[in-house]
């Protein structure tokens, strides 16, 4: 059920660079379409023959790859295409460390041009990774010349990095632990935590090289910038503790949010979880109205001022 969810989205591809070798999607999946980063505008990667590669975005004119290919294999060892993956993740985080965009160009002379009939697998790959373990969109920022930045998923605004370090963001361990408290009904145990981050390759006081001791990441970190609560569970004997979503959490982003995310990676509509899906419908309407609330408020708060501005008002008598 939701658990099998949260499972997929955590294990679909491949989670660190050269650490499995899971069968690359068949195109650009939807974590490379939606509204999100690079969805905002659709890209389309076609072949044009066995040398080129044509992009195309909406709206916009065609523009080609004119790097010269070797013939091609019918088929790329998927190890080889691992590596391809693993070394535009690599390129495309360091650009988002130094603060830089990437533009398609670049994208192609990373993957060698031997590998232009698989490029979209590889590109698709890179995405979804990017998304999935690092929590990075692609944003197309400059459409007609096809130059994209990578930016923080779903609204949020911590990446963990610390300046001048070679660090990576860890930001996609803060969604999944969001997206496991969302589908355990707003509060997951640390039990029910730990065994989605086990199937990561993460475990409490082992030190991961991407992103240091996690037990110390959730517990701490995380805490600490007020995107989890970490408690006892009442009444518990020996004690148990549980995770909820922290204030900054709720203010940066939504339940609809983090259930499109974990419903777009898997393939179905959010409405495929009903239970979740109501539950982020009625937080969707509590935001509206208080929304509502606060606009009216604005309007309410200078007509006062100009009636008091006035004065007392002359009233008629009934003579």
């Amino acid at each position: 059920m939701s658990e099998a969810l949260v499972n997929t989205r955590v294990s679909s591809p491949p989670l660190m660079p050269g650490s499995s070798k899971g069968t690359p999607a068949a195109g650009v999946p939807s974590t490379c379409e939606g509204a999100q980063g690079f969805l905002s505008s659709p890209v389309a990667i076609t072949a044009t023959s066995s040398s080129r590669w044509s992009v195309r975005s909406s709206g916009h004119r065609e523009v080609e790859s004119t790097a010269q290919a070797a013939p091609q294999p019918a088929e790329l060892p998927l190890d080889a295409i691992d590596m391809l993956v693993s070394l535009l993740v690599r390129y495309m985080l360091h650009k988002y460390r130094i603060k830089e965009t990437v533009t398609m160009e670049d994208i192609f002379k990373v993957v060698s041009p031997v590998c232009n009939e698989h490029f979209p697998v590889i590109f698709a790959n890179a995405c979804q990774r990017l998304q999935v373990v690092f929590g990075l969109d692609l944003k197309v920022v400059d459409p007609p010349n096809y130059r994209f930045e990578l930016v923080i998923s779903m609204g949020l605004t911590y990446d963990g990095m610390l300046p001048g370090k070679e660090h990576v963001p860890k930001t996609g361990v803060l969604i999944v632990v969001l997206g496991v408290i969302f589908m355990k009904g707003n509060r997951a145990t640390e039990r029910e935590v730990w065994r989605i981050l086990n199937a990561m390759g993460m475990h409490a006081g082992r030190v991961n090289p991407f992103f240091g001791e996690p037990r110390k990441l959730i517990t701490n970190d995380l805490v600490k910038e007020k995107y989890l609560e970490y408690r006892q569970v009442a009444n518990s004997d020996p004690a148990q503790f549980e995770f909820l979503w922290g204030p900054r959490a709720y203010a940066e982003t939504t339940k609809m949010k983090v259930l499109q995310s974990l419903a777009r990676v898997n393939g179905v509509e959010p409405s495929a979880f009903p239970s979740q899906y109501e539950d982020a419908l009625q937080d969707e309407e509590m935001r509206a109205r208080a929304t509502m609330s606060a606009s009216s408020a604005s309007l309410l708060g200078p007509l006062l001022v100009l009636v008091a501005s006035l004065g007392t008002p002359i009233v008629p008598s009934d003579t």
